[in-house]
């Protein structure tokens, strides 16, 4: 949808389908207030003041309600915004939701509220993206860590490096422009300046890997020969017994996988035992999906039995992690007296060991703790972010070479217009819509 097309007013139910205490229908637009006093019985509404009353269809009564209103600009998106709080049954709902449409609201698309509040400068891009980051989080630590974005830190760091860039453009824009009046800034300036800058951009994508993993999540593919306890710690880390155990080997034939939260998602898959000899086509298949599994995953956890030690089988499984991020874990250590040297050794039996697994699985995923990490960025922020670096790099040389400033004011103003990028100062319709397609309806 076309952003001059979508200033009418629109409506959507803001609480999760089901069953439940409370049902929100909210409201936004111009019209929102003629609409609730068309089909609500206490419409004398003040600021910072909720009414009682029963929703209405004519005659016939809906359901009883609290109806919040907020006073454009003080609202979420910045226009008239009218709440209702109803019961949570689903037809309840629906049925005041219905009765909005019918009096002169449209269903609102996904996350048209919160385009909206950016669109009426409530908020800036970042903190937009933030609400996604907020509903979607697959981890309470992601979710703690997007409320800094929601807070506004990003956009505050992205504003200070935006200033610092136009101040720079506007000495050499002086320069430029009015000779005789301004010199030109002297080069050593803008070497030390541009050096600052990018350190400083630096100092936001440090963090992007980590940004990447708490958002998206760290693959983690169990592998080793049959026998050897990969399904009991499967089992073990996951605190159910989600993979068949038994004494005979190639028990797993499929890969299986579930989601571990150690403050970020993992993925951790379960594999089929990995052997030459005594393989029957099923098992052939299911070798082959644990080697595809090796080469998807972020992380590897190489398993082997401590009570038999590292032996040949073991190494040509090994062969297949050469250039590979992976842990060596030596099972069954409850079995044995003497523990193995450069391995982790743990008993998937017992659950010796496995605390400390998970707590060395989390570092190697991830370097960096969800509170200490300064700036939550995601991909296409981090995009805009390198292409500002990128042309501020190109600034740095041609400043180091003494090329006319003219030149490096070009390379300048493209780094600004990457930041504006960023923060929605400079958006298409295009990228709007699709970052808000991101979004549920009723956000």
């Amino acid at each position: 949808m076309n952003i001059r097309d979508e200033f009418d007013t629109i409506t959507a139910i803001a609480t999760p389908h089901g069953t439940g205490g409370v049902g929100v229908i909210r409201i936004s637009g111009d019209k929102a207030f003629e609409i609730i006093a068309k089909i609500f019985t206490n419409p004398n509404f003040e600021p910072r003041k909720f009414n009682h009353g029963w929703i209405t269809d004519g005659d016939k009564k809906i359901d009883e309600v609290i109806v919040l209103p907020f006073f454009a600009p003080n609202s979420y998106t910045g226009e008239d915004v009218v709440e209702i709080q109803c019961h949570g049954g689903i037809n309840v709902v629906r049925n005041i939701l219905e009765l909005v449409l019918k009096n002169g609201a449209r269903m609102a698309e996904k996350g048209e509220f919160t385009k909206r509040a950016f669109l009426n400068k409530r908020m800036d891009l970042s903190q937009a993206e933030a609400v996604a980051d907020i509903i979607h989080s697959k981890t309470s630590d992601f979710a703690k860590a997007s409320v800094k974005n929601l807070s506004g830190v990003l956009k505050a760091k992205i504003d200070s490096i935006r200033n610092e860039i136009f101040e720079v453009l506007s000495k050499i824009t002086a320069g430029i422009d009015f000779p005789e009046d301004v010199k030109e800034p002297e080069y050593d300036y803008l070497i030390s300046s541009f050096e600052n800058i990018i350190n400083s951009i630096d100092s936001v994508l440090l963090g992007a890997k980590s940004s990447n993993i708490f958002r998206q999540g760290a693959s983690v593919t169990i592998i080793g020969k049959p026998n050897v306890g990969k399904s009991s710690l499967f089992n073990a880390l996951l605190s159910l017994d989600r993979a068949i155990v038994t004494d005979i080997a190639g028990t797993t034939r499929d890969v299986l996988r579930e989601t571990l939260d150690l403050g970020i998602p993992i993925t951790l898959i379960d594999t089929a035992g990995i052997r030459e000899k005594g393989v029957n086509e099923i098992e052939a298949i299911g070798i082959e999906y644990s080697k595809q599994s090796v080469d998807e995953a972020d992380l590897i956890l190489f398993v082997y039995d401590a009570s038999q030690g590292l032996n040949d089988e073991d190494k040509k499984v090994l062969e297949l992690l050469k250039d590979k991020n992976y842990i060596l874990i030596a099972n069954k250590s409850d079995m044995v007296s003497k523990k193995e040297d450069n391995a982790i050794n743990l008993s998937a039996k017992t659950g010796e060991g496995v605390h400390e697994l998970k707590e060395i699985l989390k570092k190697k995923a991830c370097d960096i703790e969800p509170e200490n990490l300064e700036f939550i960025t995601n991909t296409r922020q981090q995009e805009c972010l390198q292409k500002a670096k990128n042309s501020l790099e190109q600034a740095l040389l041609a400043s180091k070479l003494k090329e006319l400033q003219d030149l490096i004011s070009i390379d300048v103003k493209s780094s600004l217009l990457a930041l504006d990028e960023l923060t929605g100062e400079l958006i298409t319709d295009d990228i709007l819509n699709n970052i808000f397609d991101n979004f549920c309806i009723g956000k």
